[in-house]
């Protein structure tokens, strides 16, 4: 009866009972191996959590750099061993805190960055030989990576053991989320330009983490965040090797990062299937002879968009079962978001809240005792080649548009996340899809909640900060070196380089971004 019919989130039927017969002539050397080799489907690591758990980040960037790094010493005191950062939106779009187009927005959704000045401020006091770094940063990433470093080395930190991530992922930002400042084509060029500046300058750096976590927020399917995100990691190793750069040089430092949502047992098989795509995709298509260029490394954040404004409180179920779902999957490290951030940034307390969900899954659950725990279920092997499947159709049709640069131009996985988006939220307003909280188990009256301030002088502070930064640098040495930025974007010179001598003479992040919209161009989609 059609009442009895259960699908995943993606449209993958799902039976009552799963058993042998549905791994009839399943080979379990081809399609699982053993955990730490090709394909592994069940880990990259031979003992996974048991050698080394993963990196615990709290999402974290608000106001200005001063409060940014106070809440980094918080979680870092309270037991988290990997910082993560969010920039504001005029940081992330290029442009400085007293530009017209900043009015509103500084320090609101992330840190604001103008400067090494603020950059010197945001990692005051932290190890940085110690601990890693995520940023989430797509067209100014190279600015913030440059910056970081050049921080790090004025304190006495050597480049090569700098780790951390940037996320630098610009083919999603055409896709799904939007903070893009240059055309495709041209932003693909930094990107490169990055790879090759990391390889010799900061080799332990993970120079991308191809992201399908903004895809899914728009309201892709998962089979479709994994399909349209390794299509995305495929343009990238493209366009690298197409620059001269030797595959097994660069691509052991590629990462990703995935989303987690409330459906468990196919956000497992998500995980799963992705690092056996990544595995034979880098084989087969691009050759690579080191199995660490196989490796799909990755970061999980639960799901921003499954939290609830209506009872908020229950959004610490929904993260602890998204966070559950991305260690069963085998993640190297974690984002827990707090229960409030349908409301605003996460306060104080919602930040530990998460923080703690963690470290019981950890400590408690007993699921990091042995490698890939769900391995030969029959239904988590059947799912997981069920999205294997579907999403290689997809892969196959982006071939047929010419690779990822090519669909996102011609509007393909746009349209695809569209439609997605469009029958899950008919679903949620029908109630066919249950959203406790909000279509089902209702309250009236709910209670006020706590929302995080944000100072609403922070702006002027910020711009009055940019002031002194101008006034007191030698004016004609930034002149002169963004020339020299100018120049090489021009050319096929590395732009890091001169972009970095720029940013050490206190060059700002909106007058490197001013050069390179200049030569490069900006980006205006015909849709």
């Amino acid at each position: 009866m059609a009442s009895e019919e259960r699908r995943t989130d993606s449209g993958i039927e799902v039976r009552p009972v799963y058993g042998p017969p549905d791994l009839d002539r399943w080979d379990p050397a081809e399609q699982l191996g053993e955990p730490g080799k090709v394909p592994f489907t069940r880990g990259i690591y031979p003992t996974m959590y048991r050698g080394r758990p993963w990196t615990i980040r709290q999402y974290s960037g608000f106001g200005n750099a001063e409060s940014t790094n106070e809440r980094w010493r918080l979680l870092l005191a309270g037991g988290g061993t990997g910082l993560s950062c969010a920039f504001d939106l005029p940081t992330q779009m290029g442009y400085d805190s007293d530009h017209p187009r900043s009015e509103g927005e500084v320090g609101k959704v992330g840190v604001a960055i103008d400067s090494i000045d603020d950059m010197r401020i945001l990692l005051s006091g932290l190890p940085l030989d110690k601990v890693t770094t995520s940023m989430t940063i797509n067209s100014t990433a190279s600015t913030l990576l440059l910056l970081y470093q050049l921080v790090a080395e004025e304190q006495g930190v050597d480049p090569k053991k700098l780790g951390g991530t940037i996320q630098n992922d610009i083919l999603k930002e055409y896709v799904a989320r939007g903070t893009y400042i240059y055309p495709p084509r041209p932003s693909m060029r930094i990107i490169t330009d990055i790879f090759a500046y990391c390889a010799e300058h900061l080799p332990s750096w993970n120079t991308i983490s191809i992201s399908g976590y903004h895809i899914r927020e728009a309201g892709s399917t998962a089979v479709q965040e994994i399909a349209f995100t390794l299509a995305n990691g495929i343009a990238y190793v493209q366009a690298a090797v197409d620059a001269g750069l030797p595959v097994d040089e660069f691509a052991p430092r590629l990462s990703f990062f995935w989303n987690a949502h409330n459906n468990l047992f196919e956000e497992v098989a998500k995980y799963r299937a992705a690092r056996r795509m990544w595995a034979r995709i880098m084989t087969e298509r691009f050759h690579a002879r080191s199995d660490k260029s196989k490796l799909l490394r990755f970061h999980t954040q639960t799901g921003g968009s499954t939290l609830t404004a209506q009872q908020p409180e229950n959004n610490i179920v929904r993260v602890t079962l998204q966070s559950l779902a991305a260690v069963l999957g085998g993640t190297q490290s974690l984002h827990a978001n707090g229960f409030d951030e349908a409301l605003g940034l996460p306060t104080t307390k919602a930040a530990r809240i998460a923080l703690r969900t963690q470290q019981i899954i950890a400590s408690e659950s007993g699921v990091v005792d042995t490698t890939d725990p769900l391995a030969g279920s029959y239904f988590i092997e059947s799912l997981t080649d069920a999205v294997e499947v579907e999403a290689y159709g997809y892969l196959r049709k982006i071939d047929e548009l010419g690779g990822a640069v090519s669909a996102i131009e011609a509007g393909y996985m746009q349209d695809e996340i569209e439609q997605a988006a469009y029958a899950y939220a008919k679903q949620v307003d029908s109630s066919e899809k249950v959203i406790v909280g909000v279509n089902t188990y209702i309250e009236d009256q709910p209670e006020p909640a706590e929302v995080f301030p944000i100072d609403p002088a922070l702006q002027a502070a910020q711009a009055a900060r940019l002031a002194r930064t101008r006034a007191e640098r030698d004016q004609g040495a930034v002149d002169a070196a963004l020339a020299d930025l100018a120049t090489a974007a021009r050319g096929s010179a590395n732009l890091l380089y001169p972009m970095k001598e720029a940013l050490a003479r206190r060059a700002t992040l909106g007058e490197v971004s001013d050069v390179l919209r200049g030569e490069l161009g900006t980006y205006q989609p015909d849709r």
